[in-house]
């Protein structure tokens, strides 16, 4: 064909620079959105890949109308409509081939470049085609060879600049793509030169409603449109990322670390513990352990409330820590209990030293809201090896700690086996702890639950209470694990289940329809037949099984992963709410938790204590709150104490707050003469729920 018969391609630099940014943008966009498809599940991963796929199949496609958009040829056009849809779809299928190409390993990815290239060479001689001019053009094919090698070096080009180390680097995206729009303008304006115009020829769809007009606003409208939307969704997802895994780290960390004082907790220690006799096995390295107990502790909390004797043991721990310095793990393990492994080659004489040390420090009194506040300590020693393994250091040093309390206190003891062989007074409480079920000696009483936002009363904690008839009153914390070690806890916590049925159903028929959580413990876990015993009580005592909540520490949770979730499904199946109680306080599987059936997280009290006053105390609430509301799951806080602390709880999200600022925990009577005459420790609602017309249920 003579030259001068020949339509000349006249494209405008500015247009071809607006093409090559918008097609920029887009690639982009399918760079940060096809880096999540690599190591995600495939359900996750589809609609990262489908929105990667789309930005950059549409970018590819827009190009062609973008840089027709004045006309270069001089003359109007337009398209059929059928050939350019099937072009756009094929970009977009054959671009989403593209990107899994790119994130395969080895040879396969070397394709992705060539695979790309050809499609986008394919859709701008489809898009041509369908313009149907008339004489038929004159396609060089030379030209098209040419485009797709010219494309595929610079898509590599890109490839590499946004791959390998540099691929989790924003910085290198933005020149990666922009070598990818620029080779995709190339490619385009190449595939046009091969095809030859004749002077004098028209477009047969140019009276169409597809005009290169429209299409070409279409195009820079549809590919700005979705390759913002698909980036702001992006970032939007990033930063919730961000959040979620900067909880789940302050999670994590507050698992390691006692909430109130900030040292390691037992799970740390042991821990080290295991980690250190590792290390000594080789060698034999000396070393000790010493176990403090704090003499007299439980008098400060009896006398002047839980806040005081909190902050009395985060005073303590303090000086502990200061004393110690680096010279060995400070741990608390305890209420008033805490634990220290000295350095390697650590013998009688620099164990002893230690303890001395730290006897004088805690002699000294505290200053505590204006009160001169003294307790002392009780220590034991444990040296390694003389005394056996690392396994058995705490053991040890706590029998020994228990001998220097038992002695008058205020002095350390070094371990002697005999140490071991004095139970008689846990032997007389054990033989009285197996009565005391039958002896009507144990009583639930229950604190309120209230709902944060609202201020109402909408449910009760049971708590454990014994009343030995020469002791007095037991604390929980001592008869509690006692019945653990002896097998007795899975007959006391069936009363405990049954006995807080037949108080829901002894409230019911006063007209209160309290909603009651319970404590499961991990021998009851254990059981294959307990939601089939919880099912039992419920249809037992007409009680509607959504009326009751079963707690379950963290720990006991993710102690047998599998076993829990199945026991977890078990008791969801019987229709009775279920919480993770302790929340933070143990080694928690986050991939676990998402699967269970758990409706709430409980907030360990230890972490609302400094609320008022710590930020880090608010980091990790902060955490813990958006974690449950990630995962779907109601917060609850225990342990509040002050008005400040409430508030706190209720910026940050808390769903329910319970604890002292509302009412201790009281009597079955006591709190239906609070909510049916209005008759409590102060002025609350209770959730006009608790009063609506109840009937008898069946469990099945």
């Amino acid at each position: 064909m003579n030259p001068d018969a020949i339509l000349a391609w006249q494209f405008q630099p500015w247009l071809s620079a607006v093409a090559a940014l918008l097609s920029a943008l887009a690639c982009h966009v399918a760079l940060e959105l096809n880096r999540r498809v690599g190591g995600a599940s495939l359900r996750a991963a589809l609609p990262w890949l489908a929105g990667a796929a789309l930005a950059l199949g549409t970018a590819l496609w827009s190009v062609h109308f973008l840089s027709l958009a004045v006309r270069p040829l001089h003359l109007p056009v337009g398209y059929g409509g059928a050939v350019t849809l099937a072009a756009w779809v094929a970009a977009v299928l054959l671009g989403a081939g593209a990107l899994l190409l790119a994130g395969a390993r080895r040879w396969p990815r070397a394709l992705a470049p060539w695979l790309l290239a050809i499609t986008a060479v394919g859709v701008y001689a489809a898009c041509l085609f369908d313009m149907r001019l008339a004489p038929a053009p004159i396609w060089q094919p030379l030209g098209l060879l040419a485009a797709v090698p010219a494309l595929a070096l610079l898509v590599a080009g890109a490839g590499w600049l946004a791959g390998g180390d540099r691929a989790a680097d924003p910085r290198w995206r933005a020149p990666a793509a922009g070598l990818a729009g620029v080779g995709l303008v190339l490619a385009h304006h190449l595939v046009a030169w091969s095809v030859h115009v004749p002077q004098g020829a028209v477009s047969l769809h140019q009276m169409g409603w597809l005009s290169d007009t429209t299409l070409a606003l279409l195009a820079g409208v549809a590919t700005l449109a979705l390759s913002g939307t698909l980036l702001a969704l992006s970032i939007m997802e990033s930063r919730m990322r961000q959040a979620l895994r900067a909880a789940i780290e302050r999670v994590e960390e507050a698992a390691r670390t006692d909430a109130l004082t900030r040292l390691p907790n037992r799970r740390s220690f042991e821990a080290r513990l295991d980690a250190a006799e590792r290390r000594a096995a080789d060698g034999r390295l000396a070393t000790a352990v010493l176990f403090i107990g704090l003499d007299h502790f439980k008098p400060v909390n009896d006398s002047f409330g839980r806040r005081v004797g909190d902050l009395l043991l985060q005073a303590l721990a303090r000086r502990l820590r200061e004393v110690v310095g680096t010279q060995g793990m400070l741990a608390r393990v305890g209420g008033d209990e805490f634990v220290l492994l000295l350095g390697p080659d650590s013998g009688r004489a620099e164990a002893a030293a230690m303890a001395q040390k730290l006897l004088d420090a805690l002699a000294q009194p505290c200053e505590i809201e204006q009160r001169a506040l003294t307790v002392s300590a009780s220590i034991g020693v444990m040296l390694y090896p003389r005394d056996g393994s690392l396994s058995a250091a705490m053991a040890h040093a706590e029998a020994a700690s228990r001998y220097a309390k038992r002695n008058g206190g205020a002095t350390f003891a070094f371990f002697e086996p005999r140490m071991l062989g004095d139970a008689r007074e846990q032997a007389e409480l054990l033989r009285d702890l197996r009565q005391a079920v039958a002896g009507n000696q144990l009583e639930l009483v229950f604190q309120p639950k209230v709902h944060a936002p609202t201020g109402e009363i909408t449910g009760a904690e049971a708590l454990l209470r014994w009343h030995h008839p020469q002791r007095g009153m037991v604390s929980p914390m001592v008869f509690v694990p006692l019945a653990e070690r002896h097998g007795l806890i899975v007959s006391i916590g069936q009363w405990v289940i049954e006995e807080a049925c037949r108080q829901a159903r002894a409230w019911r028929d006063e007209g209160l329809r309290m909603r009651v959580a319970i404590n499961l413990s991990v021998h009851q876990l254990r059981q294959p037949d307990l939601a089939e015993r919880i099912a039992a009580a419920l249809q037992r005592h007409q009680v509607k099984p959504h009326l009751l909540t079963c707690e379950i520490t963290e720990s006991a949770a993710m102690e047998d992963a599998e076993g829990t979730r199945a026991i977890f499904e078990k008791l969801a199946s019987v229709g009775v709410h279920l919480s993770i109680d302790d929340f933070g306080t143990g080694y928690c599987n986050f991939a676990m938790l998402r699967k269970l059936p758990a409706e709430e997280l409980k907030i360990d009290r230890s972490f609302v204590l400094d609320l008022e006053t710590s930020a880090d105390a608010r980091a990790v609430v902060d955490a813990v709150v958006k974690l449950g509301q990630a995962l779907g799951r109601k917060v609850v806080a225990e342990g509040v104490e002050t008005e400040g602390q409430a508030q706190v709880l209720r910026a940050l999200g808390c769903d329910v707050l319970q604890g002292y600022l509302y009412a201790k925990p009281m009597s079955a009577k006591a709190l239906a003469l609070w909510a049916m005459n209005d008759v409590g420790p102060r002025a609350m609602e209770f959730s006009a729920s608790l009063f609506q017309e109840t009937q008898p249920t069946s469990v099945h």
